[in-house]
C-alpha cells in the first residue's frame, strides 16, 4: 500500500514495515517478521523499483516483530542493518522482547491478543533470528541512507528505540513510540504500547514529547493506521496513558 509518493507500507493488519525511496534507491524501515520476506518485490515495484536497488535496512528497534527479515535481507542482498546504539545487543542476541514492564496474560482476554500472536506464530516471529552485523547510530545523526532519514531518540518502548523522520517523504517512522491501533487489546486511536511490550512506562510517556515539532505532516507506525496531525496525537496519547 501506498502512503506517499515515496513511501511504502507493507505487512498485516497487525504489523507493518515500510520502504521509502529518493527516486533511485530504497531503504527499508523496520523489517517485520519472517514470513513477510515474500513482500519486498511488490512493494519495490511500487516505488519504480527492484531489490537490486534495496541499500539498507534501518530500525526503529530491536523487537522481533520488527527484525524479521533484517538478517535476511543482510545477506541476500549484501546491505547494512542499521540499529540505535542502545538496542544492539537486542539486534544481535535471540531475545523476542527483552524484559517488559507487564505480562501478556491479562491481555489474553481481548481477542486482538489472540490474532496477534497467531499472526507471529504463523509467520515465524516465535523464533527470532539474530542480525549477524549491524552498524549502530545515535541520537540527531543523519543516516547514510535514501529518504534523508534523521534519527530521534525515543527511549522506553526499548532502551535504543527511535523514531525516523524522513525529509524526503516529510513523514516520521515512529516505530513503537506511538500506534494508532493496540496491538493486545484492538483499541483505535493514538496511544502508548501496551505494558507488556514496554520496557519503561515513564521512559515511554516521556519520550512522546519528542514527537512533537518535527515538522512532518504524519506518522506512520508499526501498528495501525498514518497519524495525523501529530501535536494533537501526542496530547491524546499522554492524556490516554497506560494501554
Amino acid at each position: 500500500m501506498k502512503v506517499g509518493e515515496h513511501v511504502v507500507r507493507l505487512g498485516s493488519p497487525y504489523v507493518h514495515w515500510y520502504l521509502v525511496g529518493d527516486g533511485a534507491h530504497v531503504t527499508v524501515v523496520d523489517a517485520g517478521v519472517p514470513g513477510y520476506r515474500s513482500q519486498l518485490a511488490g512493494g519495490c515495484a511500487e516505488l519504480g523499483r527492484t531489490e537490486a536497488d534495496v541499500s539498507a535496512v534501518v530500525l526503529t528497534h530491536a523487537h522481533s516483530d520488527h527484525v524479521g527479515v533484517a538478517e535476511i535481507l543482510r545477506r541476500e542482498l549484501r546491505v547494512p542493518v542499521w540499529v540505535h546504539e542502545g538496542d544492539r545487543d537486542l539486534a544481535t542476541s535471540a531475545k523476542a522482547m527483552g524484559k517488559n514492564e507487564g505480562s501478556m496474560l491479562p491481555y489474553f482476554r481481548y481477542g486482538a491478543a489472540w490474532k496477534l500472536t497467531f499472526e507471529l506464530v504463523r509467520n515465524g516471529s516465535a523464533k527470532p533470528r539474530p542480525i549477524k552485523e549491524v552498524r549502530t547510530f545515535s541520537d540527531g545523526e543523519q543516516l547514510d541512507a535514501p529518504g534523508g532519514l534523521r534519527a530521534v531518540h525515543t527511549p522506553g518502548h526499548t532502551d535504543g528505540h527511535c523514531v525516523l523522520v524522513s525529509e524526503t517523504a516529510g513523514v516520521c517512522f515512529v516505530g513503537d513510540a506511538i500506534c494508532s491501533y493496540n496491538p493486545l487489546t484492538g483499541e483505535r486511536g493514538p496511544q502508548l504500547l501496551p505494558r507488556a511490550f514496554t520496557n519503561d512506562l515513564a521512559r515511554a510517556t516521556a519520550s512522546l514529547d519528542r514527537l512533537s515539532g518535527l515538522g512532518v505532516e504524519s506518522l506512520l507506525p508499526g501498528h495501525g493506521d498514518p497519524i495525523e496531525s501529530p501535536d494533537d496525537a501526542v496530547t491524546r496519547a499522554k492524556g490516554r496513558g497506560p494501554t
